[in-house]
C-alpha cells in the first residue's frame, strides 16, 4: 500500500513516462527499426531524471535479464518483445510499446498498441476493443470492488466483441518494484478476489487476440500467440483512492 506522498511522486513519474512514450510513438512508421525506438526511450527517460526499469531487470518468471529499456512486440508477439535493428516495422503491422520507469525510487509502467501505417479493419477493431476494455477496468477500480470486478470488466467486454483474452499473462502491483503482488488477472468473477483499498497501486494490462488466448514463450523471453494471430496490449498504472481511481500514467 502506498502513502499519499508516494502516490504524488508516482503521478509525477507517471506523467513523465506518458509523455516519453508519446514521443517514442511518433517515430512509429514503416521502415523504422525497433532498436531506434528503444534508444530514444532510454535517452528520454534519462533526460527526465529517471531510470529505465526494464533494462537488465530479471523478474522471477524470466530465465535471464531483459537486455533493453523498452518491450517492442509486433503482431503475434503479445509482450516482452526484445527490440533489435533486425526488427523492422512494416506497413500493416501492429506494434505494442511497453515502457517502465523508476523515478525518485518509485516505479510506473504503461503500454500502448498502434498500427504501422494503414492497418486492416480487423486490427483496428482489436486495438479499439482492447483500449476500451482497459478503460472499463479502470472504472471498476473503486474501493470495495475487487480484482475480480476488474478482470470481469475486461473479459466481458472483450468476449462480447468476439475476441479472446490472454489468460496466462497478467497485470500486477507496482510502485516499490517493477512487479509486485497482487497479480491482476484479465478475467474474473464480480465480487471475488482481493478487495480494493486506498493506497493500492496496480498495473492493469489487458492482452487480447483472436479466437484463442493461448500463448507460448520463445527462447528470447517473448510471448507469442499459439495460433499466430495478432495480439494487442494496453496498460496503465492505477492508484486506488477514496475519491476513485487515479490513472497515474495518463
Amino acid at each position: 500500500m502506498k502513502s499519499a506522498q508516494e502516490i504524488k511522486i508516482l503521478r509525477e513519474g507517471g506523467q513523465k513516462l506518458s509523455l516519453i512514450l508519446k514521443k517514442v510513438a511518433k517515430l512509429v512508421k514503416p521502415g523504422v527499426n525497433a532498436e531506434d525506438l528503444d534508444k530514444l526511450s532510454f535517452k528520454l527517460i534519462n533526460q527526465n531524471g529517471g531510470k529505465p526499469s526494464f533494462l537488465n531487470y530479471q523478474p522471477d518468471f524470466a530465465d535471464k535479464p531483459f537486455p533493453k529499456s523498452m518491450c517492442v512486440s509486433i503482431n503475434e508477439t503479445v509482450v516482452h518483445g526484445v527490440p533489435s535493428e533486425k526488427m523492422i516495422l512494416k506497413e500493416g503491422d501492429i506494434v505494442s510499446l511497453d515502457l517502465g520507469m523508476e523515478y525518485k525510487g518509485l516505479f510506473t509502467d504503461m503500454a500502448i498498441t498502434m498500427g504501422v501505417g494503414k492497418i486492416n479493419p480487423r486490427l483496428e477493431k482489436l486495438i479499439k476493443v482492447t483500449r476500451e476494455s482497459l478503460e472499463r477496468a479502470i472504472k471498476a477500480s473503486k474501493i470495495n470492488n475487487t480484482l475480480g470486478d476488474i478482470g470481469y470488466a475486461i473479459q466481458d467486454y472483450v468476449e462480447k466483441n468476439g475476441l479472446a483474452v490472454v489468460t496466462s499473462l497478467v497485470g500486477h502491483g507496482v510502485g516499490y518494484a517493477p512487479h509486485e503482488e497482487p497479480a491482476v488477472l484479465n478475467f474474473g468473477t464480480p465480487g471475488q478476489g482481493l478487495k480494493l483499498e486506498p493506497g493500492l497501486v496496480i498495473a492493469i494490462e489487458p492482452m487480447v487476440t483472436f479466437e484463442n488466448g493461448a500463448v507460448k514463450e520463445k527462447k528470447d523471453g517473448s510471448f507469442v500467440t499459439i495460433n499466430g494471430q495478432a495480439a494487442c496490449h494496453f496498460e496503465h498504472t492505477i492508484a486506488i483512492t477514496e475519491k476513485g481511481p487515479i490513472v497515474i500514467t495518463r
